[in-house]
């Protein structure tokens, strides 16, 4: 059965309109009418409420006949193809698609998720946690429909396609993550989006050793391996309890007790080249710094209280959502300070 196609519907339309233009011009000619009268004619026939007069002659009859005939035959195309619109929810899917794309258009710095299975569930529902945007990517029929369920945005293809990614909104991604089932597709959205994005983060789902040194050389910045870290979290949990405790309370995203963040000293803020003592972190926000990525990429795992932030550090920071909340306030660019 041939699909429904809003083109169809939309040359069914049309062929009404052609029909009421051609009785118009026909009943100008034969019936000696002025042009606002023929085209009243016209409409009336086509529409089948009748005309207010005989045809007259044989000619205008057996034209007029013709047009009711078409005119019910094209009526009824319309009133079957409305039917299947409403059926199927074209109407209703045309329009949640266009405003799908309205939205991820209007979309900056955010996570683009290709592959709804296990893993990118799991990180759609971090991010959703963190009230971080993000786009899920997959071909699966079932996995878009779960991810809509969900509150994504989603778009349909593997992320293999250029198309695919730019429809995500890759151009203004924060970054990406390649979640697939398969390690060959996983490879190929690596390739494809730092094709598109060579500065973009790619975080990507490996298999095995060997699937993740090719996907570094593919270019991912990140690679995990969800089964050799789900043995190394088991194996903290024997061997350091307590520490493992910790671990996952401060990694879970939106946690009721302790959050780690991460938040880049703008040049702009009035904290860039202060120490640490001098702003006196912890008395005015509560969170602690535990660790400092200086612009070279090197990182300071136990900073001291004169270690200077400049712009550009990345600080790793620790405390309650509320604590957190104020060390960005601390390190917010002055414009958003003076708004």
């Amino acid at each position: 059965m041939e699909s429904f196609s809003v083109r169809r519907f939309g040359l069914a339309l049309a062929a009404l309109g052609a029909l009421v233009v051609v009785a118009t011009i026909v009943f100008r000619s034969t019936l000696e009418l002025g042009w606002i009268d023929s085209a009243y004619r016209a409409l009336l026939t086509v529409s089948l409420t009748g005309v207010a007069a005989d045809p007259g002659g044989a000619g205008s009859t057996i034209f007029t006949g013709a047009v009711v005939i078409a005119s019910v035959a094209l009526f009824a195309y319309v009133a079957t193809t409305l039917v299947e619109m409403i059926a199927r929810g074209v109407l209703l899917d045309a329009y949640g698609e266009r405003r799908r794309r309205r939205t991820i258009e209007h979309l900056r710095d955010h996570t683009i998720i290709c592959g709804y299975g296990r893993v990118g569930r799991r990180v759609a529902s971090e991010l959703r946690a963190s009230g971080k945007p993000y786009v899920v990517v997959d071909v699966n029929t079932d996995a878009l429909e779960a991810a809509a369920g969900d509150g994504s945005l989603v778009v349909h293809g593997d992320g293999t396609e250029d198309a695919d990614l730019r429809r995500a909104g890759i151009d203004d991604a924060r970054g990406l993550v390649a979640s697939a089932d398969s390690d060959e597709i996983n490879l190929f959205i690596t390739l494809s989006a730092k094709a598109l994005r060579p500065t973009l983060l790619v975080v990507a789902r490996a298999s095995d050793d060997s699937a993740a040194k090719k996907l570094r050389l593919a270019g991912a910045n990140r690679v995990v391996q969800p089964y050799s870290s789900a043995g190394l979290q088991m194996a903290n949990l024997i061997a350091k309890p307590q520490v493992a405790a910790f671990l996952e309370v401060v990694t879970s995203v939106g946690g009721a007790e302790f959050n780690l963040e991460e938040i880049e000293v703008p040049a702009s803020c009035q904290a860039a080249g202060s120490s640490i003592r001098k702003l006196r972190v912890r008395d005015q926000t509560g969170a602690i710094i535990v660790a400092l990525r200086k612009r070279d990429g090197s990182f300071d795992t136990t900073p001291s209280p004169d270690a200077l932030l400049e712009a550009g550090d990345v600080l790793i920071g620790v405390g309650t959502n509320e604590e957190l909340r104020k060390l960005e306030e601390l390190f917010a660019p002055e414009e958003l300070v003076a708004r």
